[in-house]
């Protein structure tokens, strides 16, 4: 195991383009950290420079106690996972998971034992002497996994190792990976661009946007506590709902008002969040959870505050019924929003509806169907708040 520590790290080529920007993280030993983000963010290139593929252009970059940057990859002591498995046709199981280590030349019982060791830890025994072709998607995977295993590396590096397999095949090989990884307790660095994998596999996420670091906590912290708009949109599936909102002021109190409905905030969102107060009379970017609206014809708490609207449209999911409907409120258009449509694809399609749709997630005792007027019970405490101008948080 090794502390992977990035300080400063930068990746600019000779065109100007700047893929990486001031890059600072400490990964600690038998940590699993994810970088995660849209297509183009650096995440890839900021891990091609960790495993030595990819030159740092400037910062310093320690695996345990040595600075590697001028080291080549094979002095490194990493084991890369690709997108592609990377598997020799030719070769069986066994050969393909021992190969690395036969070109060491180690001894071949300790390859043997090895091979055994992965190969149990990855349900390939009876497959180990078949060849690639043979292999369903996910098996490939175990074997690229079980070639990487077999280093017993310091570090881990998965590159998008599983966008290549199908939905199902996905959610098993992330509880897989996950698994192996708790088993090894090994330094994993694992990019990716879904932010499910992201919530669900690792103990920190590293969210990048355009080379730059835009938080990096735990995983239900970025969630809960987005710092800007750019991570609320991108964390959560599905997206953070936003509306621009008015703050004002009432005695000693704070309103937002947004959607035909004005809203106490309550004390304890104040006492986290000191500088509401001085966006009085100015417009701000609220967010609001899907899981934190519900059918006021079967709220808990009667004294919530609402929203009237009419349902646009329902998704019954057995488990839930996801509601969409609009908002009176103007939608929240920023460089980060304009960022996360073109991620999503969505920002050339054209709208079949006017104004702000929203999306509420609400238990399958609804009935409320497309056309029904509602009233939709909002949680107050979840609200969140950002600066349209800055994109950031509006806390202290």
């Amino acid at each position: 195991m090794a502390e992977v520590v990035l300080d400063k790290v930068n990746k600019e080529y000779e065109n100007g383009f700047h893929a990486v920007q001031d890059l600072s993280i400490d990964i600690a030993d038998g940590e699993f950290i994810v970088l995660v983000g849209p297509s183009g963010c650096g995440k890839s290139t900021a891990l091609r420079m960790i495993a030595g593929l990819e030159d740092i252009s400037s910062g310093t970059l320690t695996i345990g106690d040595r600075v590697v940057n001028t080291l080549a990859s094979r002095e490194r002591d990493i084991a890369m996972v690709f997108q592609s498995y990377a598997l020799y046709p030719h070769m069986t199981v066994a050969d393909n998971i021992a190969y690395g280590l036969k070109i060491r030349r180690m001894d071949k019982g300790e390859v043997e034992k090895r091979v055994k060791r992965a190969a149990d830890m990855l349900e390939l025994g009876p497959l180990l002497d078949r060849k690639p072709k043979q292999l369903s998607g996910g098996q490939r995977q175990r074997v690229a996994m079980g070639r990487a295993i077999v280093r017993e590396p310091k570090v881990f590096l998965m590159d998008e190792p599983l966008s290549n397999l199908d939905a199902k095949l996905r959610v098993q090989m992330r509880a897989e990976i996950a698994q192996v990884q708790r088993d090894l307790n090994v330094t994993t660095i694992y990019v990716t661009h879904d932010q499910t994998e992201a919530m669900t596999m690792g103990d920190r996420v590293a969210l990048m946007k355009a080379g730059v670091l835009q938080q990096l906590g735990a995983p239900q912290h970025l969630y809960d506590h987005p710092d800007n708009i750019f991570v609320a949109g991108f964390i959560g599936s599905p997206p953070m709902n936003m509306a621009l909102a008015t703050i004002d002021r009432t005695g000693s109190g704070v309103t937002v008002s947004f959607g035909g409905t004005t809203i106490e905030v309550p004390a304890s969102v104040t006492a986290e969040r000191p500088a509401l107060a001085s966006y009085a009379g100015r417009q701000v970017a609220v967010g609001l959870r899907s899981e934190d609206m519900e059918d006021a014809a079967l709220a808990r708490d009667a004294g919530r505050p609402r929203l009237g609207t009419r349902v646009a449209l329902t998704e019954a999911l057995g488990s839930e019924i996801v509601v969409h409907f609009p908002v009176d409120a103007p939608r929240v258009v920023t460089e980060d929003t304009k960022a996360l449509e073109e991620d999503a694809g969505t920002e050339d399609v054209p709208t079949t509806h006017t104004g702000n749709v929203w999306v509420a997630s609400f238990t399958p005792r609804s009935r409320v169907r497309p056309g029904d007027e509602v009233q939709i019970a909002i949680d107050a405490e979840r609200l969140h708040y950002f600066d349209p101008d800055t994109g950031l948080a509006i806390r202290d």
